[in-house]
């Protein structure tokens, strides 16, 4: 680590010698949800910088927004936190973990299905980096059903979304809708 880094580290921390912690909150957000947007909250507390890595991720079919719009939207729901940025990426997690420097990889659990899960990928993220440790956050109760598919499921019957995504992205999930019914002829 260079001398300027050393610096950038202890300056970022308050001078107080600790080191400067970043998280990774990783996946694919399409659509960002009430619930992810609660998780980055909270997440954003633990660490001097949280860094939102939108996954490229070309196996799922017929995504609702690409990656660029993925991460535009969650940009404008974060504005407001000094220390949230919003990245991408494609291949392992911990390779983008570790470009970052980042020292943890927050995941969100609402059930014990997702816990088994994220279990098994925090032992596989653990196994190819020792020094990268998973940190689960629980779900809000409010948030427990929630997930980006039923969001988009529940959009593309004309279901109110108020209440499960951030009403910055509200709109823009609507009119996307819209858009891919007018295309597929529904």
């Amino acid at each position: 680590m260079s001398e300027s880094e050393k610096k950038t580290k202890r300056a970022c921390a308050g001078g107080k010698g600790r080191e400067f912690r970043i998280g990774v909150y990783p996946g694919s957000f399409d659509p960002l949800t009430n619930g992810h947007l609660d998780i980055i909250r909270r997440a954003s507390k633990l660490f001097d910088k949280l860094i939102v890595g939108v996954l490229i991720n070309d196996a799922k079919k017929n995504p609702l927004f690409t990656m660029e719009e993925r991460a535009a939207l969650i940009r404008k729901c974060v504005d407001g936190m000094p220390n949230v940025e919003v990245g991408a990426f494609d291949g392992l997690l911990v390779d983008f973990v570790k470009q970052n420097h980042a020292v943890a990889i927050v995941k969100g659990l609402r059930a014990v299905s997702d816990y088994e899960y994220e279990l098994q990928m925090a032992a596989l993220n653990r196994h190819i980096d020792a020094d990268i440790d998973t940190i689960f956050l629980m779900a809000d109760v409010q948030n427990s059903f929630l997930s980006s598919s039923v969001v988009k499921e529940l959009a593309w019957h004309g279901g109110d979304i108020a209440g499960l995504v951030p009403k910055e992205i509200e709109q823009d999930i609507v009119d996307n809708i819209k858009r891919l019914r007018t295309q597929s002829g529904n």
